[in-house]
């Protein structure tokens, strides 16, 4: 009886020795889906999401300073940044700083020009002129390479200045006196006023005429031609717009490049010769009995003035002048 009785303490035993390893085996087993549903003092609140660096921030430029704020450079970072805001410049303020930069270029390109004529009758229409004249008014050689057409420049800034010089002649009083003349006296005395400007350079001017008939520069000289001649129209009384108006500047452009060739050869004092020959040429050009003959001959002359048959004209300048 009492052998039975422990026998049956010791089965009881061994099968709560056996339910203990299940029964957490099986806790265990569930443990992980539970887990992560519930939370408990000891694993403590749940991890943060990642959080994103921050944006990289603009590189603050530092405003221009005017003289005497160099006493507040010691400025906080919100002052930093407000002052650069404040002081930014609008699109259109810089493209107007660009436009006075370029203006004030352009004005050192005036004054290199000007000063390189007066080494044109020693050096000629000349890139070694030019560098004379930037050294002259002190500004750097190096600009004369901004000019894309160096030669025809020089030439073109004069052939211009001259142009201007004679309309502010005429503003200036002579136009007055042009009011007592006859049309052939004010046409003839008008060319005069113009090519007396080209007798300093009259031993350099073949030298700018060959320039000047470059494919790549004979656009702009015949535009500047085309000018002067209608310049010289207007201020001659000159105000219609018929048919005659091409026909009277075409024939004056003519008279005007004949004129100038055939002052590359006068020897006379102060060229006396090529002023009768500007008069009886514009003299013949008015009347109308040698209307085709004159048109004929200064069609030649338009021709040799860019540079063309240049001893054509010149023979038959002094055929003329001998008969």
């Amino acid at each position: 009886m009492a052998s039975s009785l422990a026998a049956r303490r010791l089965l009881s035993r061994a099968a709560a020795a056996r339910r203990l390893p299940l029964s957490s085996a099986s806790a265990s087993a569930s443990a992980p889906a539970v887990a992560p549903r519930r939370f408990s003092a000891d694993a403590g609140p749940p991890p943060p999401p990642p959080t994103l660096p921050p944006p990289p921030l603009e590189p603050a430029t530092e405003p221009p300073r005017s003289e005497g704020a160099g006493a507040s450079s010691s400025s906080s970072s919100s002052a930093t940044a407000g002052a650069g805001g404040d002081n930014r410049s609008s699109p259109g303020a810089s493209a107007g700083a660009r436009r006075q930069g370029g203006t004030g270029y352009e004005e050192e390109q005036e004054k290199v020009l000007r000063a390189s004529l007066l080494h044109v009758p020693r050096m000629g229409w000349s890139e070694s002129a030019m560098v004379a004249g930037a050294r002259d008014v002190g500004i750097s050689p190096a600009i004369v390479g901004a000019f894309p057409r160096k030669e025809a420049a020089l030439v073109e800034f004069f052939m211009d200045d001259c142009l201007q010089q004679l309309m502010d002649r005429i503003d200036a009083g002579e136009g007055e006196q042009l009011k007592n003349l006859i049309l052939s006296e004010r046409l003839a005395k008008l060319v005069r006023m113009r090519l007396e400007m080209q007798a300093p350079y009259i031993s350099k001017w073949p030298q700018a005429l060959s320039i000047q008939s470059q494919p790549a520069n004979v656009s702009t000289s015949l535009k500047q031609r085309a000018v002067l001649v209608d310049e010289i129209w207007h201020a001659a009384g000159d105000t219609g717009s018929d048919i005659d108006w091409y026909v009277k500047r075409t024939v004056l452009g003519g008279i005007y490049s004949t004129s100038e060739v055939y002052m590359l050869t006068d020897n006379s004092p102060e060229f006396r010769d090529t002023w009768m020959f500007v008069n009886r040429r514009i003299k013949d050009a008015l009347d109308l009995q040698k209307t085709f003959q004159e048109a004929a001959y200064l069609a030649e002359a338009v021709g040799a003035g860019m540079g063309g048959t240049v001893q054509g004209v010149l023979n038959r300048a002094f055929q003329n002048r001998g008969s």
